[in-house]
C-alpha cells in the first residue's frame, strides 16, 4: 500500500511515492512527474490536491500552476502517469466516486466535471458550473445522498450540487457555514459531514461544525465547536465514521472529535497527535483505507509525519520522513 503527495514545484510537479509498511513505516519510491507545473508556493491553500481514487486504482493530482490534473494509474511498484487533462485556472481540488471525476478551480472559479471513456478520463460536456468570483474555494468532495459540496472560504458558505446520472450538476443550494473561513470536510458513511473553520487566522479561535443532509440541504448539528487551537484546516473521518481528525496549521497538532449516532461532534483530545507543539505547518492529511494509520504533511518542517489509529482513536507515531520540498501539497493514503 502507498501514501502519495505532490512537490506542487512551479519547475515541473512530481507524484511523491511511499510504499507502507506493515507497522506504517515508510519508504520512498522515485518521484514521478505529472507532466505539468505547481504553484511553486509554500502552502497550498486548500484540501484534496491529491485523491486517490474509491478502487484504489488511480490518483489524481492538481497541477495548480498549469491548469490541468494529472491521472496516474496505481501500480505494484508505485504510480505510472496515464494523462493530463485541462482542468482551469489554478485547479485545487479533485474528488471521485464511482468513475465521475470533478475538479475544483480557484483562479476563474468553477467545477468541471470528468468521466471516464474506455481507459481514459474524458471532459463532460456542458459540465462547467461558475461559482462566485468572490468564492475563495478550498475544496470540492462528495458528501452524502449524491451531493457535491464545495467549502467558500470568501464568503463564509457551502455549495451543495445535486449530482446527476449523466454526471452534471444541478442547481446548487447554499448553506451559511456555522462558523467564518469553513475550509476542509470530510463525510463519514452515514451521512455526516464534518468540516473545519479556520476563523481566518484569529489565533486561538479555531472550530468543527457537523451537519446532516435533509433535501438537499445541509442542516447543521453541532455548530462552530472550538478546539482551543488555530487555524484548524483539514478533516478526514474514520471508515467506521466514529471519529474526526482534523490538523491545526498554526500549532502543529492533530486533534480527535468523535462523531455520535446523533451527528453530534464532540471534541475529545485537542492534541492527539503532535509534530512539535506550537510550531505552523502541519497541512494535508489522510488516513489509510483499512483506518489503521493517519499520515500528515508538516510543510515548513519539510516532513511526513505518520501515526498508528487505534480502536479508540489514539494516536501512536509510527515515524516520519524528511526532506520534503517546503511546497509539498496534498496527501492521499491507501
Amino acid at each position: 500500500m502507498f501514501v502519495f503527495t505532490q512537490s506542487n514545484s512551479a519547475d515541473g510537479n512530481e507524484l511523491l511515492s511511499y510504499r507502507r509498511n506493515g507497522d506504517g513505516g515508510l519508504v520512498a519510491l522515485d518521484p514521478v512527474p505529472t507532466k505539468g507545473q505547481g504553484s511553486g508556493a509554500p502552502h497550498l491553500p486548500s484540501q484534496g490536491s491529491v485523491t486517490v481514487s474509491g478502487d484504489g486504482r488511480h490518483v489524481f493530482v492538481t497541477n495548480a500552476g498549469s491548469g490541468d490534473l494529472a491521472v496516474l494509474a496505481v501500480r505494484p511498484g508505485g504510480a505510472e502517469l496515464l494523462q493530463t487533462v485541462q482542468a482551469g485556472t489554478a485547479p485545487r481540488s479533485v474528488a471521485e466516486r464511482d468513475g465521475l471525476v470533478h475538479v475544483l478551480a480557484t483562479g476563474d472559479p468553477a467545477v468541471t466535471s470528468f468521466r471516464w471513456d474506455a481507459d481514459a478520463l474524458t471532459p463532460i460536456a456542458g459540465s462547467r458550473r461558475e461559482l462566485p468570483a468572490d468564492a475563495d474555494a478550498a475544496q470540492v468532495g462528495f458528501g452524502p445522498d449524491g451531493l457535491l459540496l464545495v467549502t467558500s472560504r470568501g464568503r463564509d458558505e457551502i455549495i451543495a450540487f445535486p449530482v446527476r446520472g449523466s454526471g452534471l450538476l444541478g442547481d446548487p443550494v447554499t448553506v451559511p457555514s456555522s462558523g467564518p473561513t469553513p475550509y476542509g470536510f470530510a463525510t463519514t458513511p452515514g451521512g455526516v459531514v464534518v468540516v473545519t473553520e479556520a476563523f481566518r487566522a484569529q489565533k486561538g479561535a479555531a472550530a468543527a461544525s457537523s451537519y446532516r443532509v435533509a433535501d438537499g440541504r445541509l442542516t447543521p448539528v453541532t455548530g462552530s465547536a472550538a478546539n482551543g487551537r488555530s487555524e484548524i484546516c483539514w478533516a478526514v473521518v474514520t471508515p467506521d465514521g466514529r471519529y474526526a481528525f482534523t490538523t491545526n496549521f498554526a500549532d502543529g497538532a492533530v486533534s480527535r472529535w468523535r462523531i455520535d449516532a446523533d451527528a453530534t461532534l464532540v471534541l475529545e483530545d485537542a492534541t492527539a497527535g503532535l509534530t512539535q507543539d506550537g510550531r505552523s505547518g502541519l497541512r494535508d492529511e489522510d488516513l489509510t483505507t483499512d483506518g489503521r494509520f493517519l499520515y500528515a504533511i508538516d510543510a515548513d518542517a519539510g516532513e511526513l509525519r505518520g501515526w498508528a489509529v487505534d480502536a479508540a482513536g489514539t494516536l501512536t507515531p509510527v515515524g516520519t520522513v524528511a526532506n520534503l520540498p517546503t511546497t509539498v501539497a496534498g496527501l492521499a493514503a491507501i
